[in-house]
């Protein structure tokens, strides 16, 4: 499946960004392509920017990967839920609240980049395992209903969308 094979109804208007970023292709590889971009991203970035903030209270590169790794967690959850096809409205979470109790600054930037591997490497195996039947489930989150392969395609997405802004705000 690829994100434009989704319908508009399996998603949230909201993610309709998200899921425009990503390019079609089957959602494994996607998966798998942004993990090693986004790995070759940061290990990239100067070590002068992983702590800078383009203007108070805004996150660092470290603060916005470490939200990217935990929105990742929260939607591969809602992604195992809904493919179980378990009837249940998940809550949301509060991504600023996670952000300043996640102390994403206090890490090194290595430690940062092995978490994500890690995550994204679960993430892959979790999508892997999903049959077509699964991957069309849907389930409603935070007052949305979304599909498993939309949870996929927004995390795909979500992370585009991030590294776009420290390209663009950043550097």
């Amino acid at each position: 499946m690829t994100s434009t094979e989704l319908s508009s109804s399996e998603y949230n208007i909201y993610y309709k960004g998200y899921i425009d970023l990503v390019k079609e292709a089957p959602l494994v590889p996607v998966l798998e392509e942004g993990m090693a971009k986004v790995v070759e991203f940061f290990k990239e970035l100067p070590i002068s920017k992983w702590q800078y903030r383009y203007a108070e209270n805004k996150w660092t590169p470290k603060d916005i990967l470490q939200h990217i790794i935990d929105t990742e967690r929260v939607f591969a959850y809602r992604a195992l839920y809904f493919s179980r096809a378990d009837d249940v409205n998940l809550i949301g979470f509060d991504e600023n609240l996670f952000a300043d109790n996640a102390l994403a600054n206090t890490k090194t930037p290595e430690n940062i980049l092995q978490e994500y591997i890690a995550v994204r490497n679960a993430s892959i195996c979790l999508f892997k395992a999903f049959e077509d039947i699964q991957l069309k489930r849907t389930g409603t989150a935070n007052g949305s209903d979304m599909s498993v392969a939309a949870i996929g395609f927004i995390i795909c997405g979500h992370e585009l969308h991030h590294v776009n802004i420290i390209n663009e705000r950043y550097l």
